[in-house]
């Protein structure tokens, strides 16, 4: 559920809304936590939806979100991918929390929750940028585009080959010269 959210947010810091950029905030896992931590800004547009039609899995959620994603508050998600809430102002404080200089609330409200539920908060910052944080601390900074290529990287140590048939790639780690090499 963390890489589908992760992708999400990716696609809205990326795409922004109508021509501006956006900022929201996720929190993922930990979700009675969350809620009895935060409250609502406003009546939650998610509320009364089957959870069938509020799954990240879902097409059609993906354009609602990120209309949502326009107005002020938090989104607490299920470790299952569900869209609990919307709209949520997260009501708490952490010790200890320290963000990068430059950071807003949005990231201090993400920092704070983490580190008082079992939650992980996933921030997209009106500078295009994604950052996680859990236990209270940042612990990932995705560059979107970046972010991107890299998915499209083989993650696979050594030497690979690629080998295209048609529209698929085959990806296969060559074998080290000095397994070849017979002994004489």
């Amino acid at each position: 559920m963390l890489d589908a959210l992760i992708e999400l947010a990716v696609e809205i810091a990326r795409e922004g809304r109508e021509g501006r950029r956006i900022g929201t905030l996720f929190t993922l896992g930990d979700e009675k936590a969350v809620l009895e931590k935060s409250r609502p800004l406003i009546l939650d547009p998610l509320a009364g939806h089957p959870e069938s039609s509020r799954n990240i899995n879902d097409p059609n959620l993906r354009g609602t979100i990120k209309e949502l994603a326009q107005l002020d508050g938090a989104f607490v998600v299920s470790n299952s991918g569900v869209f609990v809430a919307s709209c949520r102002y997260l009501n708490t404080t952490g010790t200890g929390i320290e963000i990068p200089l430059g950071l807003g609330s949005r990231h201090l409200a993400a920092a704070n929750i983490s580190s008082v539920t079992a939650s992980v908060g996933i921030v997209v910052s009106e500078s295009a940028t994604v950052r996680v944080f859990c236990h209270g601390k940042m612990v990932g900074e995705i560059i979107p585009e970046l972010w991107l290529l890299s998915r499209r990287e083989v993650q696979m140590p050594g030497t690979v080959s690629h080998e295209h048939v048609g529209d698929m790639a085959v990806i296969t780690p060559e074998t080290p010269a000095w397994r070849t090499q017979t002994k004489k």
